[in-house]
């Protein structure tokens, strides 16, 4: 078994496509940090200062910013197969 890559999730309570997102992390097995950066500022200003977007959701993989729900690159970032 390969190992689990890094993933830290950004999101508010509110942001639907957030929702999306953590639900097919889940749907696909893979284990990730939600971070609410509507409580966190110092999370969200690191987040900015990152990818230099302030939208949500975004992720970490690994370090490597992906801002919103990018399928494509989400499932090439962690190897999630098609299923």
């Amino acid at each position: 078994m390969e190992h689990q890559k890094s993933v830290i999730v950004f999101s508010t309570p509110t942001c639907g496509w957030c929702k999306k997102l953590k639900s097919y992390l889940k749907q696909s097995e893979i284990r990730f940090k939600d971070i609410d950066v509507s409580r966190d500022v110092k999370a969200a200003q690191d987040m900015m200062r990152k990818s230099g977007q302030q939208g949500v959701p975004q992720m970490w993989i690994d370090n490597h910013p992906v801002v919103g729900f990018d399928k494509k690159k989400i499932d090439n970032l962690l190897n999630i197969k098609k299923r």
